[in-house]
């Protein structure tokens, strides 16, 4: 009997639910049969027109089961809730992130590997134009330089998640998809790709479309190995942040001294102006140094992450070149000041003072009174970013107090 073409497709998908059917566990869990009616009906086609073959499929999802002791999950058969957040939980303030221990081991272990790596990370600033010891910071603050234990499997993570997911459940399946085109590619085996149990991959902690756009196969094996492989982690980090803009021959930002007689509420990325003019204002660098003679007709703009209860600096745009790795200024801030000290392994000149501990339900309903009255704090999310901190001074200053943009 000839086949035509629809028989010959028809055949073709018939055989791959037959190996996903068959393959099943013994011992099914309560939404395994659903997780197998998602796969079919949604996961499949899906793939295939990505370009993922029959055989990769059937290779890849057969006998794949939920792994439903992540966290974050809810129940497949109802919608995804809405962000919970904790406003019961104390706001844990800058100063808790950064321990002279913590930075002290990490120092040790970079100034290694910057040692070991040298004639590699050469060749990667050469063609990236991003500095060696941001590389490293970036690397050490993702993974502990490779030494996390990233142990799942991110198909399996996807596919939960897409599936079961409490939240963004189109974009853990956007994400699931990449991971089968990354297996299409026949670069790395499915016993490699391995995840966090939020999905992101090996060292540099990629999710699996920041892999296909920005890893980097740059010792030459033919792969880009970001599990096993340090010049190709390294080299895709330092794709990864040229590819979001890092402006070669600057730095991230600098520790500065901002006068009494300068506002707080002037923070924030949206207020930029030349370095040269903050220092006709009297901003200046700590420990008498001077900026950088480059960077005083370039564009920068306050800092202040804890207002004027902690340091302060002038930031570059390449400190949001880091936020584009995480969206959170105690990362960024962590990986430049981490790199600053792979140098001289000196601290903050100024100290983080004590504040006052509060939730981030008090938090909340400070955004949500300040938002009444005209502010605008980025969104009521228990969490002072620097919109937030700026409301705040402005609130202050116009009730007559000194503005320390921060909860007193």
């Amino acid at each position: 009997m000839r086949i035509t073409g629809k028989g010959k497709a028809a055949m073709r998908r018939a055989i791959l639910l037959l190996a996903l059917a068959v393959s099943a566990p013994v011992q099914a869990g309560p939404y395994d049969s659903a997780f197998q009616e998602f796969l079919n009906r949604k996961v499949v086609p899906e793939a295939k027109r990505a370009g993922v073959s029959d055989a990769v499929l059937a290779r890849e999802l057969a006998g794949l089961t939920p792994a439903t002791d992540l966290p974050g999950l809810g129940r497949p058969d109802r919608p995804e809730a809405p962000p919970e957040i904790n406003f019961q939980a104390e706001f844990r303030p800058p100063a808790g992130y950064f321990s002279d221990s913590q930075f002290d081991a990490l120092v040790a272990g970079g100034r290694r590997l910057l040692a070991t790596h040298e004639k590699t990370l050469d060749a990667i600033e050469r063609r990236y134009g991003v500095p060696r010891r941001i590389i490293l910071a970036v690397w050490a603050r993702e993974s502990g330089y490779g030494a996390a234990r990233i142990p799942h499997d991110a198909v399996r993570v996807l596919a939960t998640r897409a599936f079961m997911g409490s939240q963004r459940r189109a974009f853990f399946f956007s994400e699931l998809i990449d991971s089968l085109k990354i297996l299409q590619t026949g670069e790395i085996p499915r016993a490699r790709l391995k995840s966090s149990w939020g999905g992101a991959m090996g060292q540099p902690q990629f999710l699996p479309s920041s892999y296909l756009k920005y890893a980097v196969d740059f010792d030459g094996d033919g792969r880009r190995d970001i599990w096993d492989s340090p010049s190709d982690t390294m080299a895709s980090i330092a794709h990864y942040l040229q590819r979001h803009g890092w402006v070669s021959g600057r730095d991230w930002g600098y520790e500065v001294i901002v006068p009494a007689g300068i506002s707080c509420s002037r923070e924030g990325p949206d207020r930029r102006q030349p370095f040269a003019d903050f220092v006709r204002e009297g901003i200046v660098r700590v420990r008498e140094k001077p900026f950088p003679a480059h960077e005083l007709p370039l564009p920068g703009n306050i800092l202040m992450p804890a207002g004027r209860y902690g340091p302060a600096f002038l930031a570059t745009e390449n400190f949001y070149v880091l936020k584009a790795y995480n969206e959170s200024d105690v990362y960024a801030l962590f990986v430049g000041h981490l790199a600053d000290r792979y140098g001289n392994n000196t601290g903050f000149v100024a100290p983080w003072r004590p504040v006052k501990h509060v939730s981030r339900g008090a938090v909340r309903d400070l955004q949500l009174r300040l938002e009444r009255a005209g502010h605008d704090v980025g969104g009521a999310d228990g969490l002072i970013g620097f919109k937030t901190r700026r409301s705040i001074g402005r609130a202050q200053e116009a009730a007559g107090l000194p503005a320390t943009c921060w909860i007193d």
